[in-house]
Formats: structure tokens, C-alpha cells, sequence
């Protein structure tokens, strides 16, 4: 492994992400998949569960759900450093403004679609901050054109398909997004 450390790229969804760790040169240093949520307790409340129950049930369930993404962050981001003890950053897909509050969120159509998504990424944020590494916000729109610059290349999809023939399986658009992420903030970084 390379001594410089490595940036952890994320694709997140609703109840678990995808985070993949690469050298400042986009060299493979993990992958991995990663729960974000107790079995016990719904992935996306915010938009499904909270619709059915009253407002003060609904803002106590996303609360729970929301320490429960916050110890299984710390956990996913233990499970890194386990392998690749020198991490230099997160990125983690920009988030949108939502209402200040809970009850807000699950009222609101457009922010309940989406608030779920948000929660798990402020908790990896938040425990990737407790530990001094700093965040780098992307956009998924135009995050794989940034790391075939980044990289040089004439195509970034050719460096991912050759680094999941060099893995094997599991190697999928989830790994393509975080893997794309993590270059594009490793070359930031510099």
C-alpha cells in the first residue's frame, strides 16, 4: 500500500453505501459494502414509514434511525482504517437543503424523497469529522468527466473496468460512482 494514504469515495443508499478507498494515483486500496442501519429499524422512514404514523411517532422513529446511522458510520469507517490506516478525506454526493425540521422533511414531498439519503450522509460526514478527515462534496452529474481529467486518461470507465478485471466481482456503477469520486478528490488533495 501506498505510504501517502488513500481518500474514500461513497455511494450511498437508502440503509447502506458503497466505499471504495484509492491512492492519490486511483490505485485500488479497498472496497467495500456497508450497512448504515440496524436490521431492526426501517432504511428510508423519512419516505415510507413516517407517511403512516402520527407527526411526534414519525420524528421519534427517524431519531432513532439517525443514531443508528451514526454508530454504523464509525463502524463502516473503523472497518477502513482496519486496511488502509491513512485516510485523507471522504467524498461523500452533495446534499440539498432540506427543511430545518424533522416534522418538516416528512411533511414536505420533496424533502421526505430525498431527507433519508441526506441522514446517511451527514452521519458518515459527521464520523468522518470526528476523526479530523476532512469532506469533499460531489456531484454526481459530472463527477466521472472530473476523474477521466483527474486522471489523465482518455476514458475513466477504462481504468475502472481494468481495476475490476484486476479484483474480480463484486465491481458495479455503485463502485464506478465512489471510485469516481475518490479520484477526483485524491487529485484535490494534492
Amino acid at each position: 500500500m501506498p505510504d501517502n494514504g488513500g481518500i474514500i469515495g461513497v455511494s450511498d443508499h437508502g440503509g447502506w453505501a458503497v466505499l471504495v478507498t484509492v491512492a492519490r494515483d486511483g490505485t485500488l486500496l479497498d472496497r467495500r459494502r456497508v450497512e448504515l442501519v440496524d436490521e431492526s429499524l426501517p432504511s428510508i422512514p423519512h419516505h415510507h414509514e413516517c407517511q403512516l404514523l402520527p407527526v411526534d411517532e414519525a420524528v421519534a422513529l427517524v431519531e432513532r434511525v439517525r443514531v443508528s446511522a451514526e454508530k454504523h458510520a464509525v463502524l463502516a469507517l473503523d472497518a477502513v482504517t482496519s486496511v488502509v490506516p491513512s485516510i485523507l478525506g471522504v467524498a461523500l454526493r452533495s446534499c440539498p437543503q432540506l427543511p430545518p425540521t424533522i416534522a418538516e422533511r416528512i411533511k414536505d414531498y420533496r424533502a421526505r424523497n430525498v431527507a433519508d439519503w441526506v441522514m446517511y450522509r451527514r452521519a458518515l460526514a459527521s464520523a468522518a469529522e470526528a476523526r479530523g478527515w476532512p469532506i469533499y462534496w460531489y456531484d454526481a452529474k459530472t463527477v466521472l468527466d472530473s476523474a477521466t481529467r483527474a486522471l489523465r486518461a482518455t476514458n475513466f470507465d477504462a481504468h475502472f473496468l481494468q481495476t475490476g478485471r484486476e479484483i474480480g466481482p463484486p465491481w458495479n456503477k455503485d463502485h464506478r460512482l465512489a471510485m469516481a469520486a475518490a479520484v477526483v478528490t485524491a487529485a484535490l488533495s494534492q
